[in-house]
């Protein structure tokens, strides 16, 4: 008995085939192409999403898998419309990354909307999220948003999107993990808010259901989707997912996962923690008949994106993975620090209108200095966070549990060790975002029993210990000079 999990990422989508004892059996992956139409923005067409996620899927099952069930998890926060008839998309997407609409979420600030929405929603009035690229679409492509007024169009995350897609149209579905990240959500009544959707001008009607992180909302459509017929059994963030997918079922437990960002989250129980010290109050999951169980998050919007930044905007390596045997040829950064506030700065500093930046050039500096500093500056970024949630929760985390694609950089958990003075964690499954999707539609059809079969499967595959020489000594000196070219882009930008 198999399952199969879309990851659908912000660059990419990856299909895993998961069997019962928890072991990766299969694997499809399918990049695709980010659109940058202006400073600041950027977009995905839909319909290459949805090819990659095909294509993806369609390797993961060449050897001859045969899986019970499809589980959905996604990047969150970017919007996708749809006709509802055709599926067809009627403008790219606007990703989560995406600054546009920056300037209106100073204007709802400066009308003193922030702290009502906040208690209401355990999120910022910043550009990141749904609802501001929604109310930005309302007021800059009425044409478009005419189609949303009338009921013509959907409205939803990437996961409402590719639930639709699966089924042939016959789903109009989300889950709170994803709806928590819009500004529409209440996390009190845990459902669309009308007060929010009506300051944001989007219509309730157009947004979709929200059901179980675990829920059976239909089946794949054999003529959409590869020939399968197969029960659409669970919808979660990819952030969230990854928390489950560790195994951090219980309150204090966390991770971070190595994306296209970096995302550290804390399981913080059934009770919504308010948020604070620049972190964020989400929904982690919420299983069918269960109360929700929330989280404290910390988004960092640029890390894995800098290597790529790297690879494809300035050509220093030829490939992502190059980075490691390139940065580990130089002893630091011999001085060299990079913020790469390439779309802004996300926690805890909230700064949409910052821009990246490289200080501490000289004649002496290569492009080994300048890859060593970009992992150097994930792991800044990282202990950013989390000495943010040590103030917000008054208990300092013991180690960090690590997954995503850049994890299998050994020197990367290295310098986040030395970084954060304390043990860092990989399992021997990194792919934990699909991981978490693929566990919530086992659960959601009987292939797995309960949580205790999950925790069970988790194992380690490397601790990696702080070191108390070298960089490990001089961990509070360089992270005070990042610290002041953190300020130094946030100035540059005023």
């Amino acid at each position: 008995m198999t399952v199969l999990a879309i990851d659908a990422g912000t660059t990419g989508v990856t299909a895993i085939v998961l069997d019962t004892d928890g072991r990766v059996a299969a694997r499809g992956y399918r990049e695709f192409p980010q659109l940058f139409p202006r400073s600041g923005w950027v977009e995905h067409d839909p319909e290459q999403i949805w090819d990659a996620v095909r294509a993806a899927s369609a390797e993961a099952l060449a050897a001859g898998h045969r899986p019970t069930c499809v589980g959905i998890t996604n990047q969150r926060e970017t919007v996708v419309l749809w006709d509802r008839q055709t599926l067809a998309a009627p403008r790219p997407a606007i990703v989560w990354q995406d600054r546009r609409s920056a300037d209106l979420c100073e204007r709802l600030r400066a009308a003193g909307h922030e702290p009502a929405v906040t208690a209401r929603t355990g999120l910022r009035l910043d550009p990141y999220f749904s609802a501001t690229k929604l109310a930005w679409l309302a007021a800059e492509e009425p044409q478009t948003w005419a189609g949303v007024r009338a009921g013509r169009t959907a409205v939803g995350t990437v996961d409402s999107y590719l639930a639709a897609r699966l089924t042939g149209g016959r789903v109009h579905v989300t889950d709170p993990s994803n709806a928590s990240r819009t500004l529409l959500y209440d996390l009190a009544t845990g459902d669309w808010s009308e007060e929010l959707c009506e300051l944001f001008g989007v219509p309730r009607a157009a947004l979709p259901e929200i059901v179980a992180s675990n829920a059976v909302v239909g089946r794949t459509d054999p003529d959409a989707f590869l020939g399968l017929d197969l029960p659409v059994a669970a919808l979660v963030g990819d952030q969230q997912s990854a928390l489950f997918g560790q195994a951090c079922f219980t309150p204090g437990t966390s991770k971070c996962t190595y994306g296209t960002g970096s995302f550290v989250l804390v399981n913080a129980g059934t009770t919504a923690p308010a948020p604070e010290a620049g972190l964020i109050t989400t929904v982690g999951w919420r299983l069918d008949g269960q109360p929700t169980t929330y989280a404290l998050e910390g988004s960092i919007f640029v890390t894995g994106a800098a290597v790529q930044w790297l690879r494809d905007g300035l050509g220093v390596i030829p490939a992502a993975a190059e980075i490691e045997p390139l940065a580990a040829s130089v002893p630091d950064s011999g001085g060299v620090v990079f913020v790469p506030a390439l779309t802004g700065l996300g926690a805890p500093d909230w700064d949409p209108y910052a821009r990246g930046a490289v200080f501490g050039l000289t004649r002496g500096s290569t492009r080994a200095h300048v890859a060593r500093a970009t992992l150097d500056a994930i792991a800044f970024q990282v202990r950013d966070v989390t000495d943010a949630m040590a103030r917000c929760t008054g208990r300092p985390l013991t180690s960090l549990t690590v997954d995503g694609g850049a994890a299998a950089n050994n020197l990367l958990c290295q310098l986040q060790a030395d970084q954060l003075g304390l043990p860092v964690r990989r399992p021997t499954v990194t792919d934990t975002t699909a991981l978490g999707a693929a566990y919530l539609a086992g659960l959601a059809t009987g292939v797995w029993a309960g949580l205790g079969e999950i925790t069970d499967r988790w194992h380690l595959d490397r601790e990696f210990a702080p070191a108390t020489t070298g960089v490990g000594a001089d961990r509070d000196a360089t992270h005070v000079r990042w610290r002041r070219a953190v300020t130094a882009v946030r100035e540059w930008a005023a």
